[in-house]
């Protein structure tokens, strides 16, 4: 594989899929796993104790809606008892603050809560869910006053990119101390309405040029946290720090993944927490080790000198655009599929979101936009 295996230092836990959100950015599996097929607290616990002995330092309690789940308390104490930094990923609706009390008393270290816009009426409407700017509003203001670390994430596209400075603003308003400027990744729902969430040039390099200003504006007072979006870069970003290098994922249901979209890719076996430990998934999966290092490159990334740097890009993405998983992100500029890239950065489509649902079925993103 070309270096040594390193442990990884984040666990995303998706304790389920279940959420009151409907967005339609939204990275998840276009078939959604059930409630009747989520592991339960106890199994948890047992993946926590697992993931810090492996050397995994924090874990981010996600779904859907974590909160959903109405044994969250016990799998975020099993968290902290495991000694992880546990940061609890919320979409806030739903959530007393005696709910946030409990998590608190239970050993939650952190709060990020997603925002989808800085304007109520589009927030509500991106969000498919009246009211729930407001809910995301007062539950910030209760985690301010336990005095939990918060963090602001926004996932800018089309709809409310032109409102970045707005939206940092606001979570200084809020007294968050980080906000994530997250561009959309087209992977799941986001990739059926891909056409609808896509930004103009214009605006991305506008909305560069904003935060640059902003983090000077607020520098000291919060942290802003953004990167280029990959249809707009000149070289692809190493997927969560390389394949199977730093983090893995655990479904709703126990299965193990490299990242969060590595489903997506036909013929990779995945392992679930329920058959086998997480230090064997690490080191034995044949999912984490397919396209681990860089022995399975093709060129140009297998003669790169930065292919250590990048680690030819997103296998997921480079999948979804030229059909082949072992292809340069065709967001690199050296790519022979550029152009792709570059056609679909310009393609625009007014028509209607299509709404993260439930579907008991295996329909593909492709299918979904077509009938959306």
């Amino acid at each position: 594989m070309g270096e040594p295996l390193m442990h990884p230092l984040g666990l995303l836990a998706e304790v389920t899929h279940r959420c009151p959100l409907g967005c339609p950015y939204c990275s998840n599996p276009i078939a959604l796993e059930s409630r009747a097929d989520e592991i339960d607290a106890v199994t948890w616990a047992r993946v926590f104790a697992e993931a810090a002995d492996l050397g995994v330092l924090q874990v981010h309690l996600s779904g859907g809606e974590p909160t959903a789940r109405r044994d969250i308390v016990e799998i975020t104490a099993a968290a902290h008892s495991a000694r992880l930094y546990t940061n609890l990923i919320t979409s806030a609706v739903g959530v007393t603050e005696k709910m946030l009390a409990a998590l608190a008393e239970a050993g939650l270290d952190h709060v990020q809560i997603s925002i989808q816009d800085a304007n109520a009426a589009s927030a509500d409407r991106i969000a498919g869910y009246d009211g729930a700017y407001v809910r995301k509003r007062a539950l910030a203001a209760a985690v301010v006053r336990l005095g939990i670390p918060l963090t602001v994430n926004a996932v800018i596209h089309h709809a409310n990119i032109d409102r970045i400075a707005d939206v940092v603003d606001q979570a200084v308003a809020l007294s968050a101390s980080r906000v994530e400027i997250a561009h959309v990744q087209y992977y799941g729902w986001a990739l059926a309405n891909r056409a609808k969430l896509m930004p103009t040039r214009q605006q991305v390099e506008h909305a560069v040029d904003r935060v640059e200003a902003l983090r000077e504006r607020y520098r000291g007072i919060i942290v802003i946290d953004a990167v280029v979006p990959d249809y707009f870069a000149r070289y692809p970003k190493a997927c969560l720090g390389g394949w199977g290098r730093r983090s893995l994922n655990v479904s709703p249901s126990g299965k193990v993944l490299p990242c969060h979209a590595a489903e997506t890719i036909p013929g990779l076996e995945f392992w679930s927490v329920r058959e086998h430990s997480l230090s064997d998934i690490w080191h034995s999966s044949p999912a984490f080790n397919t396209f681990r290092g860089t022995d399975w490159m093709k060129e140009p990334c297998a003669g790169c000198s930065r292919r250590l740097e990048d680690f030819g890009g997103c296998r997921c993405q480079a999948l979804a655009l030229t059909g082949d998983a072992r292809a340069t992100d065709p967001v690199c500029h050296l790519s022979p599929y550029h152009d792709l890239v570059a056609d679909l950065a310009e393609q625009r489509d007014e028509a209607p979101y299509i709404y993260r649902r439930f579907r008991a079925d295996r329909t593909t993103a492709a299918e979904i936009a077509k009938v959306g």
